[in-house]
């Protein structure tokens, strides 16, 4: 399984993955949250696409990947069963994480109608067990059963573009990537947003 930017996440060591959350996080302006045994990080488009990281205490991690205009938006058909297995290989006190939990804006919940628990929806499950990282038995056994791009659909290549795994990742290579996808009307409004990325990037070391 080849994926350029999977390659660049699992090349990269943990506390600077780590470092680039944050400051996406906070450029985002998502509130971080602690929940039992981890911590939270989020990035959305404000258009139905995110990614959402679990930072655990004892250095594993949970990552979701969503794109709502997806094969695998399981949230628009309801599927509580095939999302619950997408998280199929995933160690248990990860999956706890996600589990009859509140939703948020960047997961919302899908709903077992026999038993009421619920598990946050997600078109992609990875999860790092300290060393390595996975992709989820489930969601891989599901995207080759039914042909499907599993770095595409699952919204993986596009949500974490805004990491820049595998480049340089500072305030103004951050900026260039919002110039050249026409973000600024002039230089002035350019050169604005630099100082406030340059103070994101400060909060996180």
């Amino acid at each position: 399984m080849s994926n350029a930017i999977w390659d660049a996440l699992a090349a990269t060591p943990l506390p600077e993955v780590r470092r680039r959350a944050a400051v996406v996080d906070d450029l985002t302006g998502v509130e971080p949250v602690a929940v039992t045994g981890a911590h939270r990080l989020a990035w959305n488009d404000g258009g139905g696409q995110s990614a959402v990281w679990y930072f655990t205490e004892d250095g594993r991690v949970l990552l979701l990947t969503f794109d709502h205009e997806s094969a695998l938006n399981l949230y628009a058909e309801d599927d509580f069963a095939l999302q619950e297995s997408f998280y199929e290989g995933v160690p248990a006190s990860l999956v706890a994480l996600v589990r009859d939990r509140p939703e948020n804006y960047e997961s919302l919940n899908l709903t077992d109608s026999a038993t009421g628990r619920t598990i946050h929806y997600a078109g992609g499950v990875f999860w790092y067990d300290g060393t390595r990282w996975h992709v989820s038995d489930g969601l891989a056994e599901y995207c080759r059963r039914e042909d499907v791009d599993l770095f595409g659909e699952s919204g993986f290549d596009y949500c974490l573009d805004v990491y820049g795994f595998g480049r340089d990742f500072t305030p103004e290579t951050l900026v260039a990537m919002r110039d050249e996808d026409g973000e600024y009307t002039d230089e002035k409004e350019k050169e604005a947003d630099l100082a406030g990325v340059r103070e994101a990037f400060a909060r996180h070391g």
